[in-house]
């Protein structure tokens, strides 16, 4: 096969294929394997190289060993560099009975009675290819109809809703590991020890100096009664830290200095001072917060608290 195939052209395919291979092996991220990694492209340029001389030695070994046959031995190995493989010839009988050309030596068999100016047409049959692309495609077409229309098969439809389907799951897999996507709806409190820990860290490094170290309070309100100027709770609290208090007063917003992981953090750890006592605490600022489960719950219980107080006033009477 080599003599069929030029030497112009079996270094590209060759040089090609291997760093088509090297490429596929090797990953790169968004960059190619060759721009990532500059050694690769030494690699492939030697490869290069050694493909062109490798090709130059053969063809020079060739040609040394052909001047050095007699008459006879150069007419046997001409013959068999132009004899063509049987591979070759069966591609090429192939193509013939489906292009389905008569040969010019016999096409005064379907020539016609039309001349025009000393052209002359032919009536030449529809090529076998197309004939049978024809009858596949009718066949292709009865079996489609059967099954998308009259049983209902597995359509488009379905497939984009299964689509949808697996990129939920994906991007709800996805949202485990990218923390930092998280913001003021998505939010949820944290509680793992590292979670925790982390924002002791943020806390002890940018809050203290306005809630001070067991969030009584000082420049800022306290953190540890139940009383909250913008609101409490993970994620209003997370909003505060985010966006920063209110407007021409209060804190600044943290979200140029955190990652949206890092407020996250430090607005769990802040509820955590909820409940606690600190050494000097700070007068309640804002509005008392109840959160959205309990609300129900107090109104049941003074509701209950009033009845039992009228039962035992009346009893008393």
């Amino acid at each position: 096969m080599r003599q069929f195939i030029p030497s112009w052209l079996r270094v590209p395919i060759v040089f090609f294929a291997i760093a088509f291979f090297a490429e596929y092996m090797i990953d790169s991220g968004d960059k190619p394997a060759f721009i990532e990694y500059p050694l690769l492209s030494l690699f492939l340029v030697l490869v290069l190289l050694i493909l062109i001389a490798t090709e130059g030695i053969v063809s020079s070994m060739d040609n040394v060993l052909y001047q050095s046959l007699d008459e006879e031995a150069k007419a046997r190995y001409d013959a068999q560099r132009t004899r063509t493989p049987k591979f070759i010839k069966w591609i090429q009988n192939t193509y013939k009975k489906l292009l389905g050309a008569k040969p010019i030596e016999e096409e005064h068999e379907i020539i016609l009675d039309h001349n025009y100016d000393g052209i002359k047409e032919l009536d030449n049959s529809l090529p076998p290819w197309w004939i049978y692309s024809f009858y596949i495609s009718i066949a292709f077409a009865a079996v489609y109809l059967l099954k998308y229309h009259v049983f209902n098969g597995y359509s488009q439809y379905d497939e984009l809703a299964q689509e949808y389907a697996e990129a939920k799951i994906a991007i709800e897999e996805y949202k485990k590991t990218a923390k930092d996507l998280v913001d003021f709806n998505t939010v949820e409190l944290l509680t793992e020890a590292s979670d925790l820990s982390n924002g002791k860290k943020i806390f002890d490094t940018n809050c203290v100096a306005c809630h001070k170290i067991d969030g009584g309070g000082g420049i800022g309100p306290n953190l540890t009664d139940e009383y909250w100027v913008l609101g409490g709770g993970i994620k209003n609290v997370f909003k505060t830290v985010s966006e920063g208090g209110r407007d021409g007063k209060g804190m600044i917003a943290w979200k140029q200095n955190l990652k949206p992981s890092e407020i996250a953090q430090v607005a769990s750890y802040v509820l955590t001072f909820q409940g606690t006592t600190p050494a000097e605490p700070k007068d309640p600022e804002g509005e008392l917060w109840i959160p959205e489960g309990s609300k129900t719950e107090n109104t049941e219980t003074s509701l209950t608290e009033e009845i039992s107080t009228e039962t035992d006033s009346t009893t008393v009477n």
